[in-house]
């Protein structure tokens, strides 16, 4: 990364209304109240372009309910346990549910998430991220090609890189992007493009794309173009074939591909409920959709490109909800389901109310 780019990040933080969205307008599908309370969750999703962590749930009114604060360059989420981990621009922060159990902030939150930690990294263009059974953080270090644990001293202890990457370097060889887990152990990843040079995956791009086995080294899935979010579920490797609109099923055993539903919009973020998978998606960057087969689809299906999440029917490749953002928000990242919750909120790193949140633990034994 040149330091110029470094410098129009860096004047990000300086001056975060850069990004503001503002009053964004949104959009909401009639019947997903009644959906997310139906099924006992609520949403979390990221906007890295506007570094937004928007959380969704439904109040006492019975209506939709948002909640946004600002994380510069908000990219990966995972909900763990109770804790939502978010990825920023250079740092991962730990998000605690500061309510006890019964207890409401506000009287309509159930959930009240407030940092507690933040571990700076660096800019490491930090993608996708979980927990694995040790309570690790393992996290896409796009930037230097591998996957990264958190370190106390330094910016990051490698876990996993391709056998084709020759050398940790801040040089984005081949825009490793997506992770799945499977029994807590970091299982398939997704990249743009194999490469062992500098930005070598832009060239190759166009079906260049790979899902690769982290246990066996290998390429399971190939041909693909900006593959993105890769998931294990109910039996089969799921993916977003990005740069074609396509959320991928994947049978293991045989390497079957199937194109389950075609998305507006450029794919990122994955997360399943029973038969629904949430996604969110992206406007193109510029013109960029030119260059992709997505816009191909776009065309012959009459669609215009959208920016949100989405709720799709797996058996039917049918959107039955949407949640469609205007204004300033052109990108999403990440999206999570929070099981349990019905109206969550977040507090701020850098927010009045953040001062005044203070809580008390059980006594030191």
């Amino acid at each position: 990364m040149q330091d110029k780019k470094l410098s129009e990040l860096a004047a990000t933080i300086a001056d975060p209304a850069r990004h503001d969205p503002g009053d964004a307008p949104i959009s909401i599908s009639a019947g997903l109240a009644d959906w997310m309370l139906a099924q006992k969750l609520s949403l979390a999703f990221t906007s890295y372009q506007t570094g937004q962590l928007i959380v969704a749930g439904v109040g006492p009114d019975l209506r939709l309910s948002f909640n946004q604060q600002q994380y510069a360059r908000a990219t990966g989420l995972c909900y763990d346990r109770g804790r939502l981990i978010v990825a920023s621009m250079f740092q991962i922060w730990r998000l605690e549910n500061m309510l006890r159990p019964g207890h409401y902030a506000n009287n309509a939150f159930d959930m009240a998430l407030v940092p507690r930690t933040a571990h700076t990294v660096g800019y490491l263009d930090t993608h996708e991220l979980s927990v694995d059974t040790a309570g690790q953080i393992i996290f896409v270090n796009s930037r230097y090609s591998c996957l990264a644990t958190i370190d106390d001293v330094h910016s990051f202890r490698p876990v996993w890189q391709p056998k084709f990457i020759s050398a940790l370097a801040p040089e984005d060889r081949c825009h490793l992007n997506g992770l799945a887990m499977d029994g807590g152990r970091p299982r398939f990843v997704t990249l743009a493009g194999i490469s062992d040079e500098k930005d070598g995956w832009r060239a190759i791009r166009q079906r260049g794309g790979a899902v690769i086995d982290v246990a066996s080294d290998e390429v399971v899935v190939s041909g693909l173009t900006m593959p993105h979010s890769p998931r294990v579920h109910d039996g089969a490797l799921w993916l977003l074939d990005s740069g074609r609109g396509q959320i991928v099923r994947v049978d293991p055993a045989n390497g079957k591909q199937d194109d389950v539903a075609f998305c507006p919009g450029f794919l990122r973020g994955l997360a399943f409920h029973g038969n629904w998978a949430i996604v969110t998606v992206s406007l193109a960057r510029e013109d960029k959709f030119r260059e992709l087969a997505i816009q191909e689809g776009l065309e012959e299906r009459g669609l215009a490109a959208k920016c949100g999440v989405l709720i799709i029917d797996t058996r039917t490749g049918n959107v039955d909800h949407s949640i469609l953002l205007g204004g300033k928000f052109t990108e999403m990242f990440d999206v999570a389901l929070l099981p349990g919750v019905r109206n969550p909120m977040t507090i701020g790193p850098a927010t009045v109310d953040m001062i005044g949140a203070v809580t008390i633990g059980n006594p030191a034994p």
